[in-house]
């Protein structure tokens, strides 16, 4: 399949509308890690005022816009019940990128520190969600206080990548390892994350209009692309990755590592029913069998294997997604008495 290059894609009259101006409700830098390698400033942000404490961790070299689709959904449109914490993880977005050894527990701690700057400390009341390195670093969290969580989903994620060449074929896949230009670097990840069917398809982008609360629209509205491959290709035009904190993130989720033990532990801790593990039987990044050992070790109350699914249920299968999550914060909420 030949995809449109960059320079198609950037006179595309949508362009300049990818990134979507959801304004939030709070937003701000923290410092984390004081006492463990820092300072360094966090860059988060809340949309929405409601009850419910959603918290969306990103993967490698993900940033806060990567989820406006759920932030849209839940923030803005749902925004009375729900307050959805985005967040930059170090070394990606507007967070600091010190030159220095990362790993998932120590940005689970970051997240935890901003956390408790927020307020968000109560038992249970936390509901999670993560995907691929984002879902590692939730696995931590639970590590470091399953009493606060509320639900944890993690999606197309693992305990622990082994030594067999996936994870650096991953992460050639993504191009942050080899000089390469821009075309080429987007359609590696996009090859690498979504199947080809999907890529191809025309863009079906529920987009923000003149009703969504705090959202400032562009003259002309938002508009959209020919294909699923172009909206993603303006994204990542628009967002340019910083390689050095993607390659820093990439040696913490090469060194992840939860063992069954540790993870049966995470679950009676936190609780199987408020567990659940998404995984794609065509993800290319982290394959489909990562997925069913963290279910046969955490026996989650809900398990899906989704047949056709790559790596991010959260721009192909956006609208499932966010309703299966939604679904997951009710359950979480009636657990908790709520």
């Amino acid at each position: 399949m030949v995809f449109p290059s960059v320079e198609s894609v950037s006179k595309s009259p949508a362009f300049p509308t990818a990134i979507w101006r959801l304004q939030p409700h709070q937003y701000g830098l923290f410092p984390v890690a004081a006492e463990r390698g820092g300072p360094l400033n966090i860059s988060w942000e809340i949309h929405g005022e409601g009850p419910i404490n959603l918290i969306l961790i990103g993967g490698i070299g993900l940033a806060k816009a990567d989820w406006q689709q759920q932030t849209l959904y839940f923030g803005h449109e749902r925004g009375d019940r729900y307050s959805v914490l985005v967040f930059d993880n170090r070394g990606a977005g507007e967070s600091d990128k010190p030159v220095m050894r990362y790993s998932t527990s120590e940005m689970a701690r970051d997240l935890l520190e901003v956390l408790d700057h927020l307020g968000w400390t109560a038992d249970r009341q936390l509901h999670i969600s993560g995907g691929s390195m984002g879902g590692m670093i939730a696995q931590e969290v639970a590590v470091l206080a399953p009493e606060r969580i509320a639900s944890l989903n993690l999606h197309c994620t693992a305990a622990k990548l082994e030594n067999n060449g996936t994870f650096m074929e991953s992460m050639g896949r993504l191009g942050a390892l080899l000089p390469r230009s821009l075309d080429s670097e987007i359609r590696s990840t996009a090859n690498g994350c979504f199947p080809e069917e999907w890529l191809i398809a025309p863009d079906q982008t529920e987009l923000p209009s003149e009703k969504t609360p705090k959202c400032e629209v562009p003259v002309g509205g938002y508009g959209k692309f020919d294909s699923n491959y172009e909206r993603f290709a303006a994204q990542e035009i628009h967002m340019r990755r910083n390689k050095n904190g993607f390659l820093l993130q990439a040696v913490a989720g090469g060194f992840h590592r939860k063992s069954p033990e540790q993870l049966r532990d995470l679950a009676d801790r936190v609780s199987r029913e408020r567990i659940m593990v998404l995984h794609g039987t065509v993800d290319r990044m982290i394959p489909v069998d990562y997925g069913r050992k963290l279910i046969e070790y955490l026996n989650p109350g809900k398990a899906l294997i989704v047949e056709g699914l790559g790596h991010a249920p959260i721009q192909q299968m956006t609208k499932w997604f966010n309703e299966l999550l939604e679904e997951r914060c009710a359950l979480g909420e009636k657990l908790s008495g709520r």
